[in-house]
């Protein structure tokens, strides 16, 4: 697969959401199955890269993070407008073929949809991802949780070869 460069966006803690030192990274484009057949090669493509419980269905319409895991959204059908970040990030526009790799802390919502939207989403090591809604309970311990995130070991589309891993390590270095 041929060497593909994400978007990269970077989002302060808002107070809400906590968001992450690491960006989250948008691949455009970044495969070219669409529908069932899209979602199939997606499944199979994250599992052999060790990203699991992978599920099929849309993005929810609140803003929402994980504080225990990383997560990447595959959308192999329509279109969506999401809010990246919490509401002081920014709206994305994404389609079908683009993959969204999202850390830990990062918030997202979507707030519009074409009728036939629909992602992939899976975590790294199978893992299974709780639930938060910015709300003033969840901190401090979400924070702790997202501070114990480590990064994964393989990309999700890519492998160990390149992709999240050679990004967030050198931003890991600079922090």
């Amino acid at each position: 697969m041929a060497k593909v460069q994400p978007k990269m966006f970077h989002f302060e803690d808002d107070g809400s959401i906590p968001n992450n030192d690491l960006p989250l990274l948008l691949y455009g484009s970044a495969f070219a199955m669409r529908g069932n057949k899209g979602a199939d090669w997606l499944e199979e493509k994250f599992m052999s890269n060790d990203w699991g419980n992978a599920w099929r269905w849309g993005v929810y319409p609140f803003h929402h993070y994980h504080s225990n895991t990383h997560e990447v959204l595959g959308v192999f059908s329509g279109n969506a407008l999401l809010h990246l970040g919490g509401e002081r990030g920014e709206k994305v526009q994404t389609n079908a073929g683009d993959l969204l790799i999202i850390p830990a802390g990062v918030g997202h919502k979507c707030l519009a949809h074409s009728d036939d939207f629909a992602v992939v989403g899976a975590y790294p090591k199978g893992l299974s991802p709780d639930l938060n809604k910015g709300e003033e309970d969840e901190r401090p311990q979400a924070d702790k949780n997202i501070e114990a995130v480590q990064l994964p070991a393989t990309d999700p589309l890519f492998g160990k070869d390149q992709g999240l891993r050679e990004i967030w390590i050198k931003v890991n270095k600079v922090l």
